[in-house]
């Protein structure tokens, strides 16, 4: 995996690394390999150019690489807001064990634990380990719309079942959710207020309009979004 450089504007990146390592780089001037249980955040918003991919010694070395990389839609009134890198290693993320439950608290908080990553939307980002049988209660506010994504095991979510490769996504449906696992597995969960705005996405851009997304061509190709050297 070896992603050259490109631009984004409008949105965020997130990276979630479960397995093996990512090298970012970007026009701001941040560079840094984040391994396993790391999280990149990156938020594009007015424009970066940034290239990501395995470092040449993770290739020379081999072994398993999994990540799951969102993108996450900012609202109008933020897209124009400065770029910039966020980058936090698995050490760097608190972590709360209740009841055969491992719960990393990545941006949000969880009984008054804060995560580390600064949010420009207050998105919650928790993952989620568990290697037997173990429940939890993760409390959100009642506006916000919950996605729960089940990597690999078994669990009981709220009384609904999950498999492997399973997501839940609850809108505005209470207060809570809770976790009753069943097996060895992990999950990513993340919440968030609904933006309810238009999306025009085209390639690395994402914006509310069609000129927008021209703009933001105009402004790659006049190197306003910064210039990475390799």
């Amino acid at each position: 995996m070896d992603i050259g450089a490109h631009p984004h504007r409008g949105f965020e990146t997130v990276t979630f690394i479960f397995d093996g390592e990512l090298h970012h780089k970007d026009s701001r001037g941040y560079d840094q390999r984040i391994s396993k249980g790391g999280v990149q955040w990156m938020t594009a918003a007015k424009g970066i150019v940034h290239s990501e991919g395995a470092s040449k010694e993770f290739i020379r070395q081999g072994g398993q690489l999994e990540i799951i990389q969102l993108w996450i839609h900012l609202p109008s009134s933020m897209k124009m807001n400065q770029s910039k890198y966020q980058g936090f290693q698995k050490d760097e993320i608190p972590v709360v064990e209740r009841n055969g439950i491992k719960l990393n608290v990545i941006s949000g908080s969880f009984e008054n634990i804060e995560g580390p990553v600064d949010s420009l939307t207050d998105i919650s980002a928790f993952t989620l380990k568990h290697d037997n049988k173990g429940e939890i209660s993760i409390p959100f506010a009642k506006e916000h719309n919950v996605v729960i994504y089940q990597l690999d095991g078994l669990s009981k979510i709220n009384g609904v079942n999950t498999g492997t490769s399973r997501m839940l996504v609850f809108e505005k449906d209470g207060d809570q959710i809770h976790i009753e696992a069943k097996e060895k597995g992990k999950m990513l969960i993340l919440a968030g207020i609904p933006i309810n705005e238009k999306v025009v996405s085209h390639g690395p851009f994402v914006m509310n309009t069609q000129t927008e997304i021209l703009q933001a061509i105009r402004d790659y190709q006049m190197g306003k979004m910064g210039i990475l050297i390799e």
